[in-house]
Order: structure tokens, then C-alpha cells, then sequence
């Protein structure tokens, strides 16, 4: 790291107004200040359609002490309040913790340029100040910085992260989940977490998703939110622990997310947070891939040992874990993403987040090498095959973590690539290493950087092709380096780069304590990762439409539509102002050019042999 990054981390930390543990355990962690003016952490914030959503998260509170909490921006060099609320005090449910937090929602957002913004509270003694930028829609490129994994095996503070962040100046932060790995004890650890993370989350919009471990389990199977008696992991499926204890969880970390799609609760009134954010023509769909899929105990027939979950026999009937009826999305997230890919209104990109990717990557967990684990989202596999089928409908790339693991991945349902990529990035503290480790390499390699790329089956004979992968250190995999998280372990995060001009994706894969800005920076092996936005729909045509040239608008919308079966084959805004629609079997089809007044439908389209070459001209008004 330079001088100047190395100033700038010192300063971060000091800003924080102490000094505060740096030991990998112990109970020191769990500081609580008792500084009126330092009593506000952290905030999050997110912007869409014109409704600001912001979280403030407060050290607990003395009963002498207010509860009322406002939030002002700077108007004209003036601070001018703009919402107020109370301070929520509602309980874990576990070790008499309360939460300590409050929601601020202001509609009408002026969301055309950046505001200092500040949340105030002990009447005026605390504050805590931040940027809610502009809507980026002037920007050629969006940026998005990832992260998953913040174990507690290190609790230091993250200036190498911040650092660079600060460097890469993304336009929105992703936490896909595990920020929190202290099961029972969510609320000093959050808070934690907003001392090490809250410098670059208070000036940008935060998107922060709670996993397994956030909500206190080892794995998550939620089966839509029945009470799981922590059998095998929780393999039964469902919450291990109280309601409320889960509730608040999803509300400090999720809160400041756009509304909900469908806010009904799962069973036992459990909420959900499955939403979209659009950034500067870049289209997020946040589901969550935990929260509906079935618990594997007692469905899977198939040996694996002392864990439901881990499957080590090399030889078993990958056929009979598919249980018929078993979900993965279910079936709400999937009308979601349905209904989310047809809609494209200020839209250039889409993309989407969840906590996993779908497909079993790792062939080493720990110490242990395996063959399948249902604890990843290439389990069920219809269920893994229906998501990846509405995904690719509207090209999106999707990014996730969990698995310990970077990867770059070209999915496959029927044949391979025939659906999207997936960016996986490497834990944040990655004490847990997991590794890429085929026994045989693989078919049409894509990358002479490492040695395992190409065409493979997964442990349950998903179809993937491997572009990129972070092992740990050691030519075997090898984790004997599980306690230098950064170095062996393969640590570090990700960014993701839209260019809304040329329609690609870059994935960029950075070690820890790596100075982004040095001449010499390198990222993992492998990496950068570039694929263009129509690959993520990579089925291949069985015939064509005629090519459309339209006029009177560039870059609309074409939605594609199969009038034997009324399926919406996909929707995508083009590049430019000619298009080729692909389809997958002859017959006739209807296609629709523009959106909101401004649309030309065309019905009966017949489809042409793959070399046929014919023009329909489309004029829009």
C-alpha cells in the first residue's frame, strides 16, 4: 500500500473517535459507547422512484436519554429537517438486546443531484453526517463493489478495504450476506460491522442482505418459515431461532431497501424484503434464495455420510435427490422475476442479487472434500433450473457469494451456457476456505490463466462452465493457511462494472491488502472477467425472426413473445437500431418495439431459417 492510502486508512480508523479492539477474539469486540455524541454507528440509505429509504443504527441508549431521532439536509448551505421518527426499541427476543435503530422514508426524492444529509439525535448532541448521491444516469459505466463473509474469526477494523473502495469510487455497495457470523448475538455484532464498513456506506446506496449465519444457523433451508428444531443444521428447514430475533435481523440490515415486491409475511408473520433498485439504468432484482427452499432432511435418500447436507459419495443417483415438489425460489420470487424482467422503463441493464449462486462450485469445504452440497443452490435442481430460466428472459447477470469462493460461471440448464453468468466473490475474512479441485480438467477451456476452466458437471449434474476461480493457496487446495485469512485463505471482494454504452459486464476479483491504485496491482488469477449482456441469455436459436430495423427511437425496448404457448421468450432493450430476434422453435410469434405509449406490436411474425436474411421495418412515432 502507498503512503497516501496508508495515511488515509489511519485516518479512517481514527475518525471512528477511539481506537477500538484490533484482536481476532476475545470479548472486546463488543463495544458499547457511552459518548452522547458517538451514540449513532452507522446509516444506510437507498433511493428509488423518487422515495428515499434511510436507516440510522444507535449504540444502546440510557433511559435518560431521547428517543427522538431527525434527518436534515443541507439546503442552500442551511441544515432543513426533512423526517423525523423514534428511535425503535424493539427486542431481539434474545439476551434482553433491543434494536437500537430507525427508518426514515421521504418521498418526492430530488434525486437529480447529491445532498449532505445528517441524522441528529440526543436533542442535538449526536450526529452523524453523509452523501446521498445523485441518481448516476449520466454515467457511461456503474460500478457495484461486493462483499460476503465478514467472519468473526478476524474482528479488526477493514482499512485495506476501505481504502481501496474509496479509490474505486463505486456507485453501490452489495453485502450479500454473513456480515454477522455470532449467531445469537446480532446486535454487537451489526454494530461491528458499522464501525468497519459505515466510511464508505454513509456517502452511497447500500444494499446488505442477511444469510444463514446473520439470522443464527450454520445453514439455511427456510421452508418458507416454519420453526426448525436445528435438527442436522437445521436440514429439517425453517428459523432455529424466535421470530423476532429473525424479524429484527431483517430489519437492521434490510429496512433501507425499496419496498418489498410483495411484502406478505411467510408463515408465523416471518417478513420478506424481495425487491428491485434501479442505479443509473442498471436494474437490481435482491431476491431471497434461502428464505422459500425446502429443508433436504428427510426428502434426500442418497448416502453422505454424518451430514444430510454433504453428499461424499462419488457414485450416488444424482436423479434421486431432485425430490418432485421440494422449492427453491418458490413460487412468489419466481412470479417476481417474472413480472421484474418484462419491465424495463428507465432501465438499460439488468442483474440480480442473491445471497448464492446456482450451482455447487466447491469440490473442497473445510477439510473435507465432497461431491454435492444441498446447502448450495445447485440443490434442488428443478428448482435451480426454473430460476435460471426466468433469469436469463431479461439477460441478467448475477452476482452472490456465500461460497467462500470466487468464481466467474457460465450456467448451463439443457445444454451448456445456455443461460447467464454468475459472479461469485471470495469472503471478506475467508477462515472457512472452500476450493475448484476437478479431478479431470474440463471440456472447451476459456482461459489459459488457470487450469481448470471449461465444461464441467457439477455434484448434481448441473451444467456450468468454469471462466474464473480463487482457490486458497497450495497447488492442492490445501487450506494448511485457514489462519492468514488474507493471504492462503483467498480473501477478498469484487466489483462489477456495467458499461451501459458498450452493454458489458466486467467482473474484477481483488485479493486483500492489495493497493488498487499501485502501477503493480494484480487481481486473482484469472481475472478480469468481460462478457457482453446478450451472452447472458446464451441459448442458441433454432431459427430466427426477420431482423427488425426501427426507426424513430435508438435503444428500444423488443419483447419477444411465442404465440403457440404465450411465453414470453424475453425482453431486452437493443443496442442501436437493429436487432435479430433469436427464437428457440419455428412457428409465429409476436413482437413488441418500445414501451410505456409509444409501442408497435406486430403478431404473427413467422420465423426464418438460421440463414435466411429479411428486414422488417418498424417505425415508432
Amino acid at each position: 500500500m502507498n503512503t497516501l492510502l496508508k495515511v488515509m486508512a489511519i485516518a479512517i480508523t481514527l475518525s471512528l473517535g477511539k481506537v477500538y479492539a484490533e484482536s481476532a477474539g476475545g470479548s472486546d469486540w463488543k463495544y458499547n459507547e457511552t459518548n452522547p455524541s458517538n451514540k449513532i454507528c452507522f446509516a444506510m440509505y437507498t433511493v428509488e422512484k423518487r422515495v428515499l429509504k434511510l436507516t440510522a443504527q444507535l449504540y444502546p441508549l440510557q433511559a435518560q436519554e431521547s428517543r427522538d431521532i431527525f434527518l436534515e439536509i443541507k439546503r442552500d448551505n442551511v441544515w432543513q429537517r426533512v423526517a423525523q421518527s423514534k428511535v425503535r426499541e424493539n427486542e431481539y427476543a434474545v439476551h434482553d438486546a433491543k434494536a437500537w435503530n430507525t427508518l426514515f422514508r421521504v418521498e418526492n426524492w430530488d434525486h437529480s443531484r447529491d445532498w449532505e444529509y445528517r441524522v441528529v439525535a440526543l436533542d442535538g448532541l449526536a450526529t452523524y453526517s453523509g452523501i446521498i448521491r445523485k441518481d448516476p444516469v449520466d454515467k457511461e459505466e456503474i460500478v457495484v463493489a461486493t462483499f460476503t463473509g465478514n467472519s468473526n474469526k478476524d474482528r479488526r477494523m477493514k482499512p485495506d478495504i476501505i481504502a481501496n473502495i474509496k479509490a474505486q469510487n463505486p456507485d453501490l455497495l452489495f453485502f450479500s450476506g454473513d456480515q454477522s457470523y455470532d449467531e445469537e448475538d446480532h446486535l454487537p455484532a451489526w454494530l461491528l460491522f458499522g464501525r468497519q464498513f459505515g466510511e464508505i456506506i454513509k456517502d452511497r446506496p447500500s444494499i446488505c442482505i442477511p444469510d444463514d449465519h446473520d439470522v443464527g444457523q450454520g445453514n439455511l433451508w427456510g421452508a418458507e418459515g416454519k420453526k426448525s428444531t436445528g435438527a442436522q443444521g437445521c436440514a429439517d428447514g425453517g428459523y432455529l431461532l424466535p421470530v423476532d430475533y429473525v424479524n429484527e435481523v431483517q430489519f437492521a440490515q434490510t429496512a433501507n431497501l425499496p419496498d418489498p415486491y410483495d411484502p406478505t409475511p411467510i408463515q408465523r408473520n416471518i417478513s420478506v424484503y424481495y425487491t428491485s433498485l434501479n442505479i443509473g439504468g442498471v436494474d437490481f432484482a435482491i431476491i431471497e434464495d434461502r428464505k422459500f427452499k425446502t429443508g433436504p432432511l428427510g426428502l434426500v435418500k442418497a448416502p453422505h455420510g454424518d451430514r444430510v447436507d454433504l453428499i461424499n459419495d462419488p457414485n450416488y443417483d444424482r436423479a434421486s435427490v431432485d425430490v418432485p415438489g421440494a422449492e427453491l425460489l418458490g413460487s412468489r420470487q419466481i412470479k417476481f422475476l417474472s413480472d421484474w424482467g418484462t419491465h424495463w422503463e428507465g432501465v438499460q441493464m439488468k442483474c440480480v442479487l442473491s445471497q448464492t449462486i446456482f450451482v455447487n462450485a466447491a469440490h473442497k469445504t473445510g477439510k473435507w472434500r465432497v461431491v454435492a452440497d444441498l446447502d448450495s443452490n445447485g440443490w434442488p435442481q428443478t428448482g435451480r433450473n426454473q430460476a435460471l430460466k426466468e433469469i436469463r428472459k431479461s439477460f441478467s447477470f448475477m452476482i452472490a457469494g456465500d461460497q467462500h469462493l470466487g468464481t466467474v460461471i457460465h450456467h448451463g440448464t439443457d445444454e451448456w451456457r445456455d443461460a447467464g453468468f454468475s459472479f461469485c466473490v471470495p469472503s471478506i475474512v475467508n477462515f472457512w476456505p472452500r476450493s475448484w479441485l476437478p479431478l479431470e480438467k474440463g471440456l472447451n477451456p476459456v482461459s489459459d490463466a488457470l487450469e481448470y476452466t471449461g465444461d464441467y458437471l457439477d455434484g448434481f449434474g448441473n451444467k456450468l462452465t468454469m471462466y474464473a476461480y480463487s482457490n486458497p493457496r497450495g497447488a492442492t487446495g490445501d487450506i494448511g493457511t485457514r489462519d492468514d485469512p488474507f493471504a492462503g485463505g483467498a480473501a477478498g471482494y469484487g466489483i462489477v462494472r456495467f458499461n451501459k454504452k458498450a452493454r458489458t459486464i466486467t467482473a474484477e476479483c481483488w485479493p486483500r491488502n492489495v493497493d488498487v491504485t499501485a502501477p503493480d496491482a494484480k487481481q486473482y488469477p484469472g481475472w478480469p472477467v468481460t462478457v457482453d449482456q446478450q451472452d447472458n441469455y446464451g441459448r442458441k436459436p433454432a431459427a430466427y425472426l426477420p431482423e427488425l430495423n426501427i426507426e424513430g427511437e435508438t435503444n428500444p425496448v423488443v419483447q419477444v413473445i411465442h404465440e403457440a404457448t404465450n411465453e414470453i421468450l424475453y425482453t431486452i432493450r437493443i443496442k442501436g437500431n437493429l436487432f435479430r430476434p433469436k427464437v428457440f422453435a419455428d412457428g409465429k410469434y409476436t413482437v413488441r418495439i418500445g414501451e410505456g405509449k409509444n409501442v408497435r406490436t406486430l403478431t404473427g411474425v413467422e420465423s426464418i431459417g438460421l440463414n435466411e436474411k429479411r428486414t422488417i421495418t418498424v417505425k415508432l412515432k
